[in-house]
């Protein structure tokens, strides 16, 4: 793993002044510019040793029923149509969609569940290609959390807070450990295309209080993957490369003057800009990937702006050693019309996500490079609104969900945690948000209490102020 150097500020370990600094090592490349945290307690990035290099979270937006996907209750089934009773319940609240029923029937997965692998993971035949590598998966099944409706709940997977301005999971990354390449951004966001479903807005990967440089650039589907990155008609590269060279000049004697973290950041993303117009084509261009390639990710791959294009894109980006991608499938927010919506998604994501795996794994990237798949929450065991055995829907439910992890560390053919006869709580094994955060950063090399920033007088963490590392989980 490559590192940065270490520096703890803004004078340079070198004895150079600022002007000086940028100018002996190229003049704003941002993350040489600046330490962190991290270098400044370690030297080298890491707390100790880390199992995975990178990660490829395929996150779920809307909520994936577990009790249709992974969290196999045959007594739910059997109890279809009965109230929900008061000894489960226990009195917790409900969201303002089904609190006011008069009724919470009880409602069990329509599909049909089998175990899968030699690890004997239980799964629904709505997940043929995921139970094909149902070894090399841990699924923990006793997620929770403190959010119950989607803006709260996605906030908080992706940034351990549930109120808007923290930073993104990937933002702290590339804080801590810094870039592993140098002509491609550490942190990449790619959206499924033309998905409705709750709005995904980009503070989800943005840098909040960290500087600028950390936050997650999103590519998009079409010729021009990141908005104004290409030159106009008429400039050549040369002639760009002069007038960025002489913008850098101005912006250092303003530097100089001011000590404005932002110039550094954005002498760095005009550095980073120049070099990705040859790198971003190369990246993006799947038409090179062999017929082979699109027959274990589906059809659909070769598609731009499809999840499946996009699992192909993440495991290019993955080879080019970007450290955190992050991609957002929408559409699993099914308050009605379950069976035929959850169908669709399933269909839409199970291919290619199992197809990640394997084409990792094939080509030896698996070890090292940590996949998890999951949403912000999980759905009720009971039918909101009318209820129809054949066409029901499932409110939100915070209080037990699934996710599932491969590579980088954990530990594969793994079922983790137990939920009650309902799938309503936890019984055994809860791991929290913040207890996800912490194992993730754990995996990486970094102790989720010592990767801190401080703003406004506090010392954040992605963590908040509690978390721990699942050690059952770990390989």
């Amino acid at each position: 793993m490559k590192h940065l150097p270490e520096c703890t500020g803004f004078e340079s370990p070198l004895g150079l002044d600022r002007r000086g600094f940028l100018q002996r090592f190229g003049g704003g490349l941002g993350g040489i510019a600046l330490a962190n945290m991290l270098q400044a307690e370690t030297g080298d990035g890491l707390h100790h040793p880390a199992r995975a290099k990178r990660v490829i979270y395929l996150f779920q937006s809307g909520g994936p029923s577990q009790i249709d996907l992974f969290d196999n209750k045959p007594r739910l089934k059997e109890e279809t149509g009965k109230e929900l009773p008061d000894s489960v319940r226990r009195g917790q609240r409900l969201t303002g969609m089904s609190g006011n029923q008069a009724s919470l029937p009880l409602v069990g997965s329509p599909f049909k569940f089998a175990q899968h692998g030699q690890s004997g993971q239980w799964m629904s035949d709505l997940l043929p290609h995921t139970a094909k590598v149902a070894d090399d998966m841990c699924i923990v099944n006793s997620m929770y959390t403190e959010a119950i409706n989607h803006g709260p709940g996605v906030t908080f997977m992706q940034t351990g807070s549930q109120f808007p301005g923290r930073p993104s999971m990937g933002a702290w990354l590339s804080h801590g450990l810094g870039t592993m390449n140098r002509n491609l951004p550490s942190f990449v966001t790619l959206v499924t295309k033309g998905k409705g479903g709750q709005p995904l807005v980009s503070r989800l990967w943005g840098s909040g209080f960290l500087p600028g440089k950390h936050a997650g650039t999103r590519f998009r589907p079409d010729k021009d993957a990141i908005l104004y990155l290409n030159s106009p008609k008429g400039v050549t590269s040369e002639g760009r490369r002069k007038m960025l060279d002489r913008l850098k000049d101005l912006h250092e004697l303003q530097l100089e003057r001011t000590g404005d973290p932002r110039l550094e950041t954005r002498i760095a993303q005009y550095e980073m800009g120049f070099r990705m117009q040859a790198s971003i084509p190369a990246v993006t261009d799947l038409g090179k990937e062999p017929d082979s390639t699109f027959k274990l990710y589906g059809e659909d791959a070769r598609k731009p702006g499809t999840f499946a294009a996009n699992c192909l894109l993440a495991r290019r980006l993955a080879e080019q050693d970007v450290r955190f991608i992050q991609l957002y499938h929408p559409g699993w927010d099914q308050h009605g019309g379950l069976p035929g919506g959850i169908s669709r998604q399933c269909k839409e994501t199970d291919q290619a996500s199992a197809a990640l795996v394997t084409d990792l794994k094939d080509r030896g990237m698996l070890e090292d490079t940590l996949v998890i798949w999951g949403g912000e929450f999980g759905r009720t065991n009971y039918c909101q609104g009318k209820f129809n055995a054949n066409n029901f829907g499932r409110d939100h439910h915070p209080r037990c969900f699934s996710i599932w992890m491969a590579g980088g560390g954990i530990k594969p053919g793994h079922m983790h945690g137990t939920t009650d006869d309902y799938s309503y709580n936890v019984t055994e094994n809860g791991v929290h948000v913040h207890d996800f955060h912490a194992t993730i950063l754990h995996l990486l090399g970094i102790d989720h209490e010592r990767l801190t920033y401080k703003y406004q007088g506090r010392h954040f963490r992605l963590t908040d102020v509690h978390g721990h590392v699942v050690k059952p989980i770990l390989a």
